[in-house]
């Protein structure tokens, strides 16, 4: 089986190319071409004809795209126009299509509790939360004429450093230092959702693809809903960082663009991940 990994130096595509170890793999990543110049982009596919394509290509600077035009555009080309250039190819020479979306679709019905599963209504509240929607609407237009996917909702991703020395720190990476150089941390105690450890969203990545799941929808995260705080204070215990952890509010930390009060992932199609709390003990102990 030959499978394409576009975004594949990145944090997520770093771990599926280690769990597809064994199969034809073929990764492009930013450094290799422009994936929005679409015409390149749909010749290099015709060249290749892969069987599966996998998606981690994705725009992520969520409080840029909320205040400058520039990003904003460049969220929308690689959060919606991207993903459906890659539907259309897949549709048109029935291949498997794997894309990642994100759970700050969620959040705008100002729901506080009961995670949100697969069918549940996306309503997003920030620039960055529509575009990824709207890559998931370009989805399900396709899959109306029978487009073969999965689109996969997951959030707060954290896991061993990327091959791209450009791609973005994760939060754990990001305190971890602030842990060890700042006399105090703060930490909002609230937007509550689910971190995912990116290795073991590659190896259900896999398992999916290897079972031939039912095309569609689905929630992958590791199990338990958790504030930002909380996490902080389980990667410090676990770290064994002294750094004094204070708790605020979001409007003691204001950002431009807004996010859920609570969007925590239900994944009922699939296997449960394992715990946070285990997956983030692992992780700490590569560091």
């Amino acid at each position: 089986m030959s499978i394409l990994i576009l975004g594949g130096a990145g944090n997520l595509g770093t771990q599926l190319k280690k769990s597809f170890v064994s199969d034809n793999i073929v990764a492009w990543d930013r450094d290799d071409f422009d994936f929005l110049d679409f015409a390149q982009l749909q010749r290099r596919l015709f060249e290749l004809k892969p069987d599966v394509i996998i998606n981690t290509a994705a725009y992520n600077a969520v409080d840029k795209c909320e205040t400058d035009e520039t990003e904003t555009a460049l969220a929308w080309k690689l959060n919606r126009d991207l993903p459906g250039v890659l539907a259309d190819y897949c549709l048109e020479h029935d291949i498997l299509l794997v894309h990642y979306s994100t759970d700050y679709v969620f959040g705008g019905d100002g729901r506080l509790s009961s995670d949100y599963d697969e069918l549940a209504r996306p309503v997003p509240m920030s620039v960055y939360g529509q575009t990824k929607f709207g890559g998931e609407q370009e989805i399900a237009r396709r899959a109306l004429s029978g487009l073969n996917y999965y689109l996969i909702r997951t959030s707060k991703l954290f896991g061993p450093k990327a091959e791209n020395e450009g791609a973005k720190p994760s939060f754990f990476d990001i305190v971890l230092e602030l842990g060890k150089k700042n006399p105090e941390v703060k930490a909002i105690d609230s937007e509550i959702s689910c971190f995912t450890y990116t290795p073991d969203l590659a190896v259900a990545t896999k398992a999916m693809i290897s079972e031939k799941c039912a095309r569609g929808i689905y929630h992958l995260t590791n199990s338990g809903p958790v504030t930002w705080y909380d996490g902080v204070k389980e990667l410090f215990a676990l770290a064994e960082i002294k750094t004094p952890l204070i708790a605020i509010t979001p409007e003691e930390w204001p950002r431009p663009a807004k996010r859920p009060v609570f969007s925590a992932l239900a994944n009922t199609r699939r296997p449960r991940l394992r715990p946070w709390q285990a997956a983030l003990a692992e992780y700490i102990k590569t560091k």
